[in-house]
């Protein structure tokens, strides 16, 4: 329920425009995603069944790409690829400021180092100075989907030295498209995420996207202790097994898979909704002194997992109290995201103030508007009248 604005934001002792607080993102389920799980649960099997392989092979069609292999988290899917491209002790991986911390510490929890290289104007990874930033040790590159916009990856491959690994944190992206082609085409591994508040999701979980044979196996290897094969594949006469590698349990259960596919069936429906929102605040914020609205760029669609506009000194307030006055009026704002960089434990690593200057600029000004697909346009009215109040109490 929107309650009528007054002229006083919230923060400063008007009424809140919202009686209940609209989340930045949400989830949506319904019968078909409970009736999924529920024939999972009288299966009899709860993992390592049939299901796990279905959504695997719906994600692979989705993709268009060779293999996909399901497990328990994105972050779990990080350091998979990492691991797979034969990232480990001794190397480092270049990685972008501007993400989720679980971008750089995949690199740490594969005993590799985080070398962390600026962004560009897309606010994704930019290509020169990931190319900078690279030295002999280097065994990986990590660009990040930021917001749902897909990197540019074929001008980073051109930037890097040939042959570097290229793995494309997709964790925001998935549904998002490149001169018409999904954007996995362009990477050597891509990962997924499904979180809640991801394009779909299966309470927690992850995939990699390859279309390498051999990288495909050892992902499959990585998920599953290292063993050379898994549960199901295991009957009758061929129960014996081997371990080849050091690995983790990382598999996604039946149950999860199960509603990752029947989710999946409506992620060009619900990312369709998100685009429309996107373009609507694109219109209904053009006018607001002070209001960047995220970066579009040729040949590149974004899926709009966020939408985060840059609040600059023209809007008269700073960032963090936009942040407050939007959760004032029940709202949650919020910011997506730190610079990892400057984050208290990368700072004991060393890593300091001026590494990055353009993400350090832009993580101070960002802000992350709520956008998923069961938002009405009254919600997000509600939205842009309550930047308007801010702007016009702190603005003049």
């Amino acid at each position: 329920m929107i309650w009528a604005a007054t002229e006083l934001p919230a923060i400063a002792g008007g009424n809140p425009i919202r009686e209940s607080m609209l989340p930045y993102g949400r989830h949506s389920l319904d019968d078909r995603d409970i009736d999924a799980v529920v024939r999972t649960l009288n299966s009899g099997t709860l993992t390592g069944g049939d299901a796990v392989a279905a959504f695997e092979a719906a994600l692979a069609t989705e993709y268009g790409v060779r293999h996909a292999v399901a497990c328990s988290s994105g972050t779990a899917a990080l350091q998979m690829a990492l691991r797979a491209v034969g990232v480990g002790l001794r190397t480092s991986v270049v990685v972008p400021p501007l993400s989720f911390v679980a971008t750089a510490n995949a690199a740490l929890l594969v005993g590799a180092t985080p070398r962390f290289a600026d962004i560009g104007g897309d606010r994704c990874l930019d290509p020169e100075a990931a190319a900078r930033v690279v030295e002999p040790s280097t065994a990986a590159v990590i660009t990040v989907d930021y917001s749902g916009l897909p990197s540019d990856v074929s001008a980073l491959r051109a930037c890097l030295p040939q042959g570097l690994p290229i793995i494309v944190d997709a964790a925001h992206s998935l549904g998002a498209h490149t001169t018409g082609r999904p954007p996995v085409v362009h990477g050597d591994i891509t990962i997924l995420s499904f979180h809640p508040v991801k394009h779909i999701t299966t309470g927690e979980g992850g995939a990699t996207l390859t279309d390498d044979d051999d990288l495909a196996h050892r992902l499959r290897r990585l998920r599953n202790h290292g063993m050379t094969s898994e549960a199901g594949e295991r009957a009758g006469l061929t129960w014996r097994y081997d371990v080849l590698e050091l690995g983790e349990n990382h598999r996604l259960s039946d149950m999860q898979a199960a509603l990752g596919t029947a989710q999946l069936t409506r992620l060009q429906a619900w990312v369709a909704r998100r685009r429309e929102l996107a373009s609507r605040y694109d219109e209904l914020l053009e006018t607001v002194p002070g209001i960047v609205p995220p970066p579009r760029a040729p040949g590149r669609e974004s899926a709009w997992h966020l939408y985060a506009i840059e609040v600059t000194e023209d809007f008269g307030m700073a960032r963090d109290p936009v942040i407050d006055g939007l959760r004032a009026e029940n709202i949650a704002a919020t910011l997506h995201y730190p610079a990892i960089h400057l984050l208290s434990m990368y700072r004991r690593l060393g890593h300091q103030v001026g590494e990055a200057p353009v993400a350090e600029a832009t993580c101070s000004r960002l802000v992350t508007l709520p956008l998923f697909p069961a938002m009405t346009d009254a919600d997000q009215d509600g939205v842009v009248e309550a930047i308007t109040r801010l702007r016009r109490w702190g603005g003049g």
